[in-house]
C-alpha cells in the first residue's frame, strides 16, 4: 500500500554503491525498492569482464534480502525485487510491481552497469555482439526504465533522476586494457550514459524534474575486485586513492535533501571531491600520516573556503 514517505526505486541494491546508497536513502527518510539480480546470499552469475575471464560463475557477497534487511533496520520500507538489465520484462516487471504497491516512485537512482565479457576488451578484439551487449546494459536499459519512470514522473510533475555515471565516459584511459585502463565497449557505453541527465534538465526541469550525474571515482567494491580481479593494475593505480560506497552516497543525499543540491539540477558531482569538501562521510578522507585529524579537517576548512564547485 502507499506511504506517506517519498520512495526511491535503486537499481544494482545488492552490494557496493547501490546497498550503500539504499541505507543512506533509508536514513533519509525514504522507503526503498531494491533492486539487482541476486536476490538471495550465495547466488551467482558471470563477473567475467573480458572473453579471457568470462564463463566463470561466481557468488559475490551481497544480495537484496541483506540490502533490505538493512532499510529496515532504519525504519523504512524496503521492496526487493529482482531485476537484470539484460532481460527487459524483468525491468518492466519491477518497475510494475513498485508502482502496484506503493504507488509513487520520486527518486530513480540509476546505479546498475552490465558486469560481463565486453567490458575490459581491447578495441580490436572486442566481438560486435558483446559490444551490444555493453550498450544494452550501460545505456539502453537505463534509456527504457528512465523513460518510464519519467512518465510517472511528469504526471505528478515531480522528481529526480540520479545517474550512477564515470569517469571512463568522460576520460581515456590511463593506459592500455590490462594495464590500469578499460575496454573501449565500457568507456562508449559510460559517455552516452553521461549525457542523459544534462538533456533531462534542459528537457524537463519546467516539468518539475530534476537530474543529475555522479561521478563516483574509483570505489573498489566486490563486483570491481570480481570483474578485473584483485592483482589488476588499475587496484594498483587508484586504490591509494579510492573511496568507500558510503562517499558516493553521501553525495547522493546531499543533492536530495540539501536547499543548494536542489538548485543545482543538470550538474555531475564528483563524489570524492564533493563529500571533502562538504566534510559529508566522518572519518573520510582518514588524516594524511603524520597529520592529526584535527590538523587535517582545518586544512581542509581553510582550502575549501572559497566558492569551489563541484
Amino acid at each position: 500500500m502507499p506511504g506517506s514517505a517519498p520512495v526511491a526505486f535503486v537499481t544494482g541494491a545488492s552490494r557496493g554503491i547501490g546497498k550503500a546508497g539504499s541505507i543512506a536513502l533509508a536514513e533519509a527518510g525514504y522507503d526503498v525498492v531494491v533492486t539487482a539480480r541476486t536476490l538471495h546470499p550465495g547466488e551467482t552469475h558471470d563477473y567475467g569482464s573480458s572473453l579471457a575471464t568470462a564463463g566463470k560463475q561466481t557468488a559475490l557477497p551481497g544480495s537484496l534480502e541483506e540490502t533490505a534487511h538493512e532499510v529496515e533496520k532504519r525504519g523504512r520500507r524496503a521492496l526487493a525485487l529482482r531485476l537484470d538489465l539484460l532481460d527487459r520484462p524483468s525491468i518492466d516487471a519491477a518497475l510494475e510491481r513498485a508502482l502496484a504497491d506503493w504507488g509513487r516512485i520520486d527518486v530513480l537512482f540509476n546505479n546498475g552497469i552490465y558486469q560481463g565479457p565486453g567490458v575490459m576488451d581491447p578495441f580490436m578484439t572486442v566481438p560486435e555482439d558483446k559490444l551490444r551487449l555493453v550498450l544494452e546494459g550501460n545505456l539502453f536499459a537505463q534509456f527504457h526504465l528512465t523513460r518510464r519512470v519519467l512518465a510517472h514522473m511528469l504526471e505528478r510533475r515531480s522528481g529526480t533522476i540520479v545517474n550512477m555515471t564515470s569517469n571512463a565516459g568522460q576520460y581515456d584511459p590511463p593506459n592500455k586494457t590490462g594495464d590500469g585502463g578499460w575496454g573501449f565497449a565500457y568507456g562508449a557505453s559510460k559517455s552516452a550514459f553521461h549525457r542523459m541527465a544534462g538533456f533531462l534538465h534542459v528537457e524537463h526541469h519546467e516539468d518539475g524534474i530534476r537530474a543529475y550525474n555522479i561521478d563516483p571515482g574509483y570505489v573498489p567494491t566486490e563486483a570491481q575486485m570480481a570483474m578485473l580481479g584483485k592483482d589488476n593494475p588499475i587496484h594498483q593505480l587508484h586504490l591509494a586513492h579510492g573511496a568507500p560506497p558510503e562517499v558516493p552516497a553521501a553525495t547522493l543525499v546531499w543533492i536530495l535533501t540539501t536547499d543548494e543540491g536542489r538548485q543545482r539540477s543538470g550538474e555531475t558531482f564528483h563524489a570524492p571531491r564533493h563529500a571533502k569538501e562538504h566534510r559529508l562521510v566522518p572519518g573520510w578522507p582518514p588524516p594524511k600520516p603524520g597529520r592529526s585529524s584535527g590538523q587535517e579537517a582545518g586544512r581542509e576548512s581553510a582550502k575549501g573556503s572559497g566558492a569551489a564547485r563541484s
